[in-house]
């Protein structure tokens, strides 16, 4: 379960990124944000983005034009 959900559906590269990035900041390490987007070049920006930040992604899953990410805090 997520500690915060951020909806970036309709936003396009990097926006999702930049407003989960600014969304992690006010989380505490351990807790799970959750991002939900529509822009299917997220799923390869989520993995770079945990990898570069060392953050975790717990999942990346589709639900029909949703693409649904969690990220646990580092």
């Amino acid at each position: 379960m997520a500690d915060q959900t951020l909806n970036a559906e309709g936003l396009n590269c990097p926006l999702p990124i930049i407003k989960a990035k600014k969304a992690l900041k006010g989380l505490e390490t351990g807790q799970v944000l959750e991002v939900r987007t529509t822009d299917p070049g997220s799923i390869a920006d989520f993995a770079a983005f945990c990898s570069q930040t060392g953050n975790e992604l717990l999942s990346s899953n589709t639900e029909g034009n949703i693409y649904l990410f969690e990220i646990k805090k580092s």
